[in-house]
Order: C-alpha cells, then structure tokens, then sequence
C-alpha cells in the first residue's frame, strides 16, 4: 500500500529537482529523504527518478506516479481542511495582507476549501509592499501577514503576534528555456555581461545582498510582477533572479531554464504572523495549519 508520507517526499524531489533541496523543505535530512525513495521504489518495483544529474528527472514510470500523488495528496489535504473547519464552525472575516510574488500560489489552493463548508466565513486578501503591510498590521487593519522575516528585512518587530515558519524559498537565477546562447553556470561578475532583468522592491534583504555581490547592474527590465518578468525572460529578453516557486513549473515544461551560480546563493524564510489573542486568532491557526499542509504537498 502506498504511503502518504513517501508520497510527499516523493512530490518534493521532483519539484524541487534534487533530493537536497527537497531534505531542507521537508526538515529532513538528505539520507532519510534518499531511504525513503528507495523503499517507494523497492515497494513498486520500478525506479521512479533519474539520478547521476544536476537536476533530478522522472522516469516515465515516475511521471505517471507524481501526477497521482499530487492528487492523493491534495484529497488528503482537503479532507483534513473540511474536517477542522466545520468542527470549528468558522464565521466572521480574516483579514490577510502579503506580497503579490507569493499571494496566489499560498492562498488559491486553500481558500475555496475552507469557504466551501463555512458559508459565514469569509476571507479578504490584500496585496502591498511590505512596509505597507507592516504599517497596516500595526494599525489592526490585518489579523495575518505573510512576509520574508520582518525584523531581517525591515528591522520590525510585532508584539502580542505568533509566528510561524510557512515555507522556505530560494531566488533563482533563470533563463529562457528558448535560447541556448544562455550558459547553464555563471559566476555573479558574468552576469554584468548579459542583459538583467531585475526582480525588485518585494525581499529588501535580498536586494542589499544582491547590491553587494553585482553592484549596479544597469537592468534592462525591472517589475516586481513575477508574472511579468516570467514573460520578459520566456522571451529571451535577459536573465534574472526569480522566487523558486514561481518559475518550477516553467522549468519542468522547458519553458524556463535554471542557471546555476558558482559564487552567490539565498535562501529566506517566509513567516507566518498572526495576532495570539482576540477572535481572529483560532481562525488564524487553523488557516495556518491548512497552508502549512498544502505547501508540503504542492
């Protein structure tokens, strides 16, 4: 029998492309993430992924099993969903703000879920720069902020708020998977020699660190749109920094390419934050529990 937790692991790596990179997301170690797709394979009698690689491919045997495990996985989520939401009884609103690079990939899968079977409940998302944000929750027009960590990138501080690690990403440097002229490995002084475009004003720890390492890099494009800066580079019109899950799913269908960068990685933490006392909180933890749960199958 199939399961539910290799499944996920399983999910993970092929998303992710590695099994390093699926050990950090999952807060495991790459021995127990490796273990666990060798008894999935052990236990369907077929390999599942392609290793020897920089980037982890699924066999076509693979491929069949991560198009229902993301299935499986997602009706197991959405049960868990219904179950505590109608046990909870959810009614009033929850006022949520976050960044628009991330807004819909976190909210969409899980909203329709929660409103579906509490018909009294509803739920207001607000997209802004993240001092907005901030000033917004300060002034108790927010009861949740989803941001890269506030006092990292702000120097902000919130009181009477839990927090809560959401999800772990990485910038990647990405290309049209259209052009071969792109190299697949740069170093950070090469990327001064083709065309920029610069993914702007939504991580402001990322900005400094990028400032420190290239300078200033006349950009040919700059948004801070993702999905119009993933149009720009599809285009072949430059190369740029891009949150890793906005682009894996161009990567997967060659739309996009992933260029590694031999001096210059970063990785952030996006948190949770939502106040620990007054009537939002409950429905604020549950909301978190049901994000939580759709990011570890996605």
């Amino acid at each position: 029998m199939l399961n539910l937790s290799q499944l996920q692991t399983f999910v993970m790596v092929v998303s992710e492309g590695s099994m390093t990179a699926a050990a950090d997301k999952l807060f495991l170690t790459q021995p127990a993430v490796s273990q666990q797709m060798k008894n999935l394979e052990d236990e369907l009698g077929v390999e599942l992924v392609v290793r020897g690689s920089k980037q982890i491919k699924t066999t076509a045997q693979g491929e069949v099993l991560y198009e229902h495990a993301k299935k499986i996985l997602s009706l197991s989520q959405q049960a868990e969903i219904s179950i505590k939401s109608v046990g909870a009884q959810l009614r009033g609103q929850l006022r949520i703000g976050t960044l628009n690079s991330i807004g819909l990939h976190l909210m969409s899968p899980v909203v329709s879920r929660l409103l579906k079977f509490n018909p009294d409940f509803k739920i207001k998302v607000d997209y802004a720069k993240g001092e907005d944000l901030i000033k917004a929750y300060e002034n108790n027009e927010l009861d949740v902020v989803v941001l890269p960590d506030v006092q990292t990138n702000y120097g902000k501080t919130f009181k009477e708020t839990a927090s809560h690690v959401l999800l772990k990403e990485e910038m990647w440097l990405v290309g049209s998977g259209k052009d071969e002229f792109y190299p697949s490995t740069v170093s950070m002084k090469d990327i001064a020699k083709i065309p920029y475009v610069h993914f702007s004003h939504e991580f402001p720890h990322f900005d400094k660190m990028l400032n420190e390492k290239l300078g200033t890099v006349p950009a040919v494009f700059e948004s801070s749109n993702v999905g119009t800066l993933k149009r720009v580079i599809e285009n072949g019109l430059g190369i740029g920094f891009l949150p890793a899950h906005s682009v894996k799913k161009q990567i997967r269908g060659g739309r996009l390419n992933k260029i590694q960068t031999t001096d210059f990685e970063y990785k952030t933490e996006f948190i949770y934050y939502r106040r620990d006392k007054g009537p939002s909180a409950k429905t604020a933890e549950i909301l978190f529990q049901a994000m939580t749960g759709d990011q570890e199958r996605s």
